[in-house]
């Protein structure tokens, strides 16, 4: 049984050569190319979405987000 599937992906040509140039100058595969850009691209939009969460909550708490450092560190302390 197949541990992986397989994705048709359609590019513009110079993007495609771009990828091809990449892949073999760092000796790999472009599907293992494009499971990198798309595993790197899925965490930078978790942290985005983090950063997000943690701004929403420093302007409910009424802090700027310079304070943040320092009300951790108060908190790591008292406990």
């Amino acid at each position: 049984m197949r541990t992986t599937k397989i994705l048709s992906l359609s590019l513009p040509p110079e993007l495609l050569r771009e990828a091809e140039r990449v892949a073999k100058n760092e000796g790999r595969t472009k599907s293992e190319l494009f499971r990198e850009a798309l595993r790197r691209y899925i965490q930078e939009r978790r942290w985005t979405e983090l950063r997000r969460y943690g701004a929403q909550r420093v302007r409910k708490l009424g802090m700027r987000e310079t304070e943040v450092g320092r009300a951790i560190d108060a908190y790591r302390k008292g406990r």
